[in-house]
């Protein structure tokens, strides 16, 4: 795989509907597609002893997911999040209080992995809420390897301080429009979401930027060329994990040294489509055939 060795670390987790519940977590929505386009990735995170814990290890096996990495928490249970669609078919989230994924760390395998075995790694910000997980994290930063970072900034989970840190390291930042006007009061950038973007490429010598703009598609921004791209989606089921298919697609791009206007544009279509499901990660693997052409 040669430099397209991600990884990913943070949370997985059960995404808790009204009537029904579809694993998810930003990181490792982000990895399972990566790993289903690129037939090869890796997912550090833990899973509590309880039977949500016992459900996605058995989900994973049957998926034959790699999860080499996954550990079992005796001591905290398996994340959750409530989810309850808007009438415009977002979610709203509630999120489970202290959980494993608070408690990440490190042993002799996932440090070999990092050192030995992954060109990019993934990472965000909610599984940084507590220490133990927050310190794992910036303790695989600065290494040389490619960062990319995923800003969740929701429920303020999140510090400046921290924001700060994921800037400084990261090669491809990927956030909301929403994120963007955060991090313009946080920083006091410009009011413009272009001069913004530029200011944070300049002051933090990223080489790809993203914006997400919900139902008006989103902007890229190399440096060099910035381009907007939206694409219609019909028969929207529900927008969770949308913006981490985009993420995965962005990665991928990013890697592959694609066109910054391919690149935002795939990834659309592919955000497009995982509305079109339920859930953040489709059942049916067919989604992923003209992506894993497009990338051999």
């Amino acid at each position: 795989m040669g430099n397209l060795r991600i990884t990913a670390i943070g949370e997985i987790l059960w995404d808790v509907y009204p009537d029904k519940k579809r694993l998810g977590g930003a990181p490792f929505n982000f990895i399972y597609h990566v790993w289903k386009i690129l037939g090869s990735a890796n997912f550090i995170s833990n899973v509590g002893n309880d039977e949500y814990g016992k459900e996605i290890l058995n989900f994973l096996d049957k998926k034959k997911f790699p999860a080499d990495f996954i550990y079992i928490d005796n001591e905290h249970p398996t994340g959750t999040v409530t989810v309850k669609l808007n009438d415009d078919k977002t979610p709203q989230f509630k999120i489970s209080a202290e959980c494993c994924y608070d408690y990440i760390t490190l042993n002799e395998e996932s440090n070999r992995l990092i050192n030995e075995e992954t060109g990019l790694l993934y990472f965000g910000t909610l599984s940084q809420r507590g220490n133990i997980s927050r310190d794992t994290i910036e303790l695989l930063l600065g290494k040389k390897i490619k960062y990319f970072c995923d800003l969740n900034l929701r429920h303020n989970f999140f510090s400046e301080e921290m924001i700060e840190k994921a800037l400084d390291n990261s090669n491809v930042i990927k956030l909301n429009i929403d994120e963007l006007n955060k991090l313009k009061s946080i920083f006091g950038l410009s009011n413009d979401d272009v001069k913004a973007m530029e200011q944070l490429k300049e002051k933090y010598n990223i080489d790809l930027i993203s914006v997400t703009l919900g139902e008006n598609g989103a902007l890229l921004f190399d440096g060099n060329k910035l381009d907007k791209y939206k694409v219609e989606t019909k028969n929207i089921v529900d927008t969770v994990g949308a913006g981490d298919a985009f993420a995965a697609i962005l990665c991928i791009g990013y890697l592959k040294n694609l066109d910054i206007k391919e690149t935002n544009k795939l990834a659309n279509e592919f955000a497009s489509l995982i509305c079109g499901v339920e859930g953040a990660l489709p059942t049916n693997d067919s989604i992923y055939s003209d992506y894993i052409k497009k990338f051999e």
